[in-house]
């Protein structure tokens, strides 16, 4: 069923309200998007630990004058961040590093009350669609949740060892890329019927998503142990396509989490499985899915594999890890898209 025909199958009434809210809901999802990909960027920058406090409220003002600046820099050089790395640093340094997770937090407050004043005005005049309220109301709780799992994130660089928890990390994206594809998948609902629509019937692009997700997930953990930063050859690591060393950690189970070659050899790994996926995929649903999405889907996790090796060949530059963050972004929409548009189909 075309997207027009969905949509003419909504009552008059309701067709306006469904589709202004998924209008509302794409430029939320959109920022949470970019939120992620600012994340990746305050990771590769090492900025996420130069701010020391969390004020959800008045921690929207940054500092406003000099004495302003020289009293947050005071507080980050009690932190061993400042006093095991960048010891020595000057104000203007900081500056540079701060404004980078100011602007992170500010954006994740940002999108708190572009999603909080629409959704409360929405309800107010009685336009949200039958069922959808409680999609909202998790939405809003799970935004609140990644909030206070960042800052529980920030709090393990702030105490003995200057680098944030990698579980903590993979977490934080986890939770970020879940409440991304739940928003997307409402506006795509929306849009496209007016209700939201359930997963079943998604099949092998539903599988699709599900490995995508997990695949970023191991690049969070790539990036919370600064894995990108050794065996930067392709395609073999340590001159080997399998190499030595990858159980070498006791219990076996924890080199999948610890050992820094491990983790590196799962990301490779799964860059390949997303890779064979796709294309059975994209061949699997020939003539039963939008042309446009399949296309889509092959060329964006083609760019994405291409990100990915010249990362790792050049050594994780900021410009190409951001990329890379950015692509995986896009490579999920797409999985997800085409999963709503087979669950769409199982459902008409």
């Amino acid at each position: 069923m075309s997207t027009a025909a969905t949509t003419m199958s909504i009552r008059p009434a309701a067709a306006e309200p469904a589709r202004a809210m998924a209008y509302w809901l794409f430029a939320v999802a959109a920022l949470v998007a970019l939120m992620v990909v600012i994340g990746g960027l305050t990771r590769l920058t090492e900025s996420g630990l130069s701010i020391v406090e969390w004020k959800p409220i008045t921690g929207v003002i940054p500092p406003l004058n000099h004495a302003e600046w020289v009293a947050e820099f005071e507080k980050y050089k009690l932190f061993p961040e400042y006093q095991k790395i960048n010891i020595g640093m000057t104000l203007e340094g900081f500056k540079s590093i701060f404004w980078l997770e100011y602007i992170h937090r500010l954006l994740g407050r940002l999108i708190g009350v572009v999603f909080a004043l629409p959704m409360i005005w929405f309800w107010l005049r009685g336009r949200i669609p039958v069922g959808m309220k409680r999609h909202l109301v998790a939405m809003f709780l799970l935004g609140g949740s990644q909030g206070a799992l960042g800052w529980f994130m920030v709090k393990s660089g702030l105490v003995d060892n200057p680098d944030v928890s990698h579980y903590r990390l993979t977490a934080h994206l986890g939770l970020a890329l879940l409440i991304f594809c739940y928003i997307l998948w409402g506006a795509l609902s929306l849009v496209r019927s007016g209700r939201m629509i359930s997963g079943r019937g998604g099949g092998i692009a539903a599988a699709l998503a599900v490995v995508v997700f997990a695949q970023i997930l191991s690049g969070g953990l790539v990036a919370g142990l600064n894995a990108g930063l050794v065996y930067n050859t392709w395609p073999l690591m340590d001159g080997q396509f399998v190499p030595d060393g990858l159980l070498i950690a006791n219990p076996w189970w924890i080199n999948s989490f610890e050992n820094v070659m491990t983790v590196q050899f799962q990301h490779r790994m799964g860059a390949y499985t997303v890779a064979t996926l796709a294309i059975v995929t994209a061949l699997l649903l020939k003539g039963k899915a939008a042309t446009g999405l399949r296309h889509a889907l092959l060329t964006v996790v083609a760019v994405q594999i291409g990100l990915g090796i010249a990362t790792l060949l050049h050594h994780v530059p900021v410009a190409l890890g951001t990329l890379h963050q950015g692509g995986a972004v896009l490579v999920l929409t797409t999985a997800v898209a085409l999963w709503h548009d087979r669950a769409m189909k199982a459902a008409a």
